[in-house]
């Protein structure tokens, strides 16, 4: 399908104010399944961009919000450069845990009552943004949780204080989970990966689990670490698992 890809509506977070989000909807008439994606430390880059259109084009409603919006003027994008890496980094450490699921849960709220969603919710996330499609699974109103290489959930290390509690809370998990990792990649890793997965079992959450030998950031089409090939098996993955959960 098609992709309009020009919609950048304000959704109002109670608490921290507006928070500038980029909507990709298929450009046919009909309500389709919503899916909140959430970036990595970046914010909306042009890779988010890109890869919110291949979702979207596949018949989905796709949501990305401005993750630092209390930080940064509206449509910051930081460089995939040493300096934008380091503000990345200092930012998601410094807002709370607590801003995150707001926005999250506001955002949820703002897709669902779209003209062109059905109701139907699912979150994708990449890096931070995997840990963030995690935790918006906390929400019932959310059926599928996609999660790429999520950083931080095995350390707790996410938020104000580097002290989150997204392990301990694997248990509240209301959506069915698919985590996508990478072997190579330094961020989680094999141990880290194994706490999760023990967690997800002894809290016997419905979980699909894929390993691939790829790096850190596989999916980004810039960059050195970017994999073709696993790009498009990882979304044949995707849209297998979203037409299971959301479509039945």
């Amino acid at each position: 399908m098609i992709v309009h890809t020009d919609e950048t509506p304000t959704v109002d977070v109670p608490g921290s104010g507006a928070m500038r989000a980029h909507v990709f909807r298929p450009a046919v008439e009909g309500r389709f399944p919503g899916v909140l994606l959430f970036s990595e430390i970046y914010q909306v880059t042009a890779p988010i961009r890109r890869l919110a259109t291949m979702i979207a084009g596949n018949g989905y409603v796709v949501a990305v919000p401005e993750v630092y919006h209390e930080y940064e003027p509206a449509g910051t994008v930081l460089a995939y450069d040493p300096a934008g890496t380091d503000r990345g980094n200092a930012l998601k450490i410094t807002k709370p845990v607590s801003a995150f699921d707001a926005d999250a849960e506001a955002a949820l709220t703002a897709l669902a009552a779209h003209p062109a969603c059905d109701g139907k919710l699912a979150t994708f996330g990449v890096c931070l943004g995997g840990h963030l499609a995690y935790r918006a699974a906390f929400d019932p109103r959310v059926a599928a949780a996609a999660c790429f290489y999520p950083t931080d959930i095995h350390s707790g290390t996410l938020g104000d204080g580097k002290s989150d509690d997204s392990l301990a809370r694997i248990g509240d998990l209301k959506a069915e989970m698919m985590f996508v990792w990478g072997r190579q990649d330094p961020h989680v890793p094999f141990a880290g990966r194994e706490t999760i997965r023990a967690g997800l079992e002894a809290a016997a959450v419905p979980y699909e689990w894929h390993e691939l030998n790829a790096q850190h950031a596989f999916l980004r089409d810039e960059g050195p670490r970017y994999d073709p090939a696993l790009f498009l098996q990882s979304i044949a993955l995707t849209l297998d698992f979203y037409r299971r959960t959301l479509r039945g």
